[in-house]
């Protein structure tokens, strides 16, 4: 069976002996190949063939009006975009916004390399775009979504829609950190478009795009009448801040980066930094405990991103004897599988807040992957990832339209056979 192809962006080139490897330093899994293959036991995957696209799922880009005239710009200074694919039916009032994930720069060099890429210019992006999983129109993809307005908010800022400055280098080239901005004004645009008077909303995210649907998960409220049904739903973002395999805090040494390059502590809780170290309230633990509205995570408590970039960065790993293991799950050692159970216990404890709230709801998958709403494979098909027999689709709609509660665990890997890991191939081989 042929699998969709990822690609990532910010990639750079290391030699493994005679092995050339592509390796994710955005937040996307970055890679040349990338198969979504299932564990050894699982049946029946090949009848699956992968969904063709077809021309009335690819959505056009919509450049912001008059971003720039409000310092709502990309890295580059570029206007930000958006895709909307209109609701119909029973749908016409309801909106889902996603925004894309990415990575994030944190420094000058990394979001100057940035800004000649989709994911820091609009002179770079897409013009159309599929929708797929939590975006399909068809009914059987997308039983409780299917018909609602939709709108994929592209990526370019590289600070999870949060920065608010601008870097002016000695050689002239300048850097605009503008989430923040760009989110007010996309916001201010689709209200303008009909999201004033929506019925039932929801805002997702996916990966950098997940912890922006976090930041700005009770603004999204805020904006939106008091009749509406609003919620939000991250994918793919509950970033750790845990030591790696040396005892090192690579990720909170990254966001302190990241956060004091582009101004980001602007966008931060008060009551947080006021206490704590601004970019330790960038993590999702500090945000979560602070948000009002309805939230649902899906994530899986093996994620692939956090176990390369966080768990084991290459840095932590000079003699490659995490290599295989963090390819191929399946090529993990005994001790290598003790290693990330734990850090799933501590993913897991970091959610303990989930268990007194009854309007919050859980999908926790044992999957060797990240991010899982946006393809159809894992959001809701014949062979999609299940927890009690729940697709990601059917527990995301039975919270949101409050049908059950929803609180769903997986027990640890490799018990459920239903799961998509991710293989990453390697070059020449």
């Amino acid at each position: 069976m042929a699998y969709p192809r990822f690609r990532g962006t910010e990639i750079w080139w290391r030699r493994l002996g005679r092995r050339i490897v592509v390796i994710a330093l955005g937040f996307m899994i970055l890679v040349f190949v990338i198969s979504l293959t299932s564990d050894s036991r699982r049946k029946g995957i090949d009848s699956d063939p992968p969904s063709t696209v077809s021309d009335s799922d690819l959505v056009h880009l919509t450049l912001l009006t008059n971003a720039k005239d409000r310092g709502a710009v990309c890295l580059d200074g570029s206007s930000p975009g958006y895709h909307l694919q209109k609701g119909f039916g029973s749908g016409s009032s309801n909106w889902l916004l996603h925004i894309e994930g990415g990575g994030w720069c944190k420094s000058v060099l990394s979001c100057s390399s940035r800004k000649t890429t989709r994911l820091g210019s609009s002179n770079y992006m897409e013009q159309q775009v599929p929708f797929s999983g939590i975006f399909s129109h068809e009914l059987s993809q997308n039983p409780d979504f299917y018909n609602w307005n939709k709108v994929k908010i592209r990526y370019c800022d590289g600070g999870s829609f949060s920065g608010n400055s601008e870097y002016k280098p000695q050689n002239g080239t300048i850097l605009f950190f503008r989430g923040q901005l760009i989110w007010q004004a996309i916001m201010d645009e689709l209200l303008s478009l009909g999201l004033v008077n929506a019925s039932q909303a929801l805002l997702t995210g996916c990966s950098a795009g997940g912890l922006a649907t976090l930041i700005h998960c009770d603004d999204f409220q805020a904006r939106l009448p008091k009749s509406a049904n609003v919620k939000c739903l991250a994918d793919g973002s509950l970033f750790l801040d845990k030591e790696d395999v040396t005892g090192r805090r690579t990720m909170r040494s990254f966001y302190h980066d990241v956060v004091d390059l582009q101004g980001i502590e602007k966008s931060l809780r008060t009551d947080c930094i006021s206490h704590m170290e601004p970019s330790q309230c960038f993590f999702p633990k500090q945000i979560i405990e602070n948000i009002k509205t309805p939230l649902f995570i899906v994530h899986s408590a093996y994620d692939v991103w956090q176990i390369q970039h966080i768990l084991v960065p290459d840095a932590a790993d000079p003699h490659n004897q995490w290599f295989k293991c963090k390819m191929d799950i399946r090529d993990c050692s005994s001790d290598q599988i003790k290693r990330l159970h734990g850090f799933r216990n501590a993913m897991l404890d970091s959610l303990s807040l989930f268990q007194h709230k009854k309007d919050w709801g859980l999908f926790i998958s044992s999957c060797f992957i990240h991010c899982q709403t946006w393809m159809t494979s894992t959001w809701h098909s014949p062979h999609s990832p299940r927890i009690n027999n729940k697709t990601i689709a059917e527990a995301v709609g039975d919270w949101y339209f409050n049908r059950r509660e929803v609180k769903l665990v997986d027990c640890p890997y490799p018990c459920n056979p239903t799961c998509y890991n991710i293989v990453f191939s390697i070059l020449g081989e």
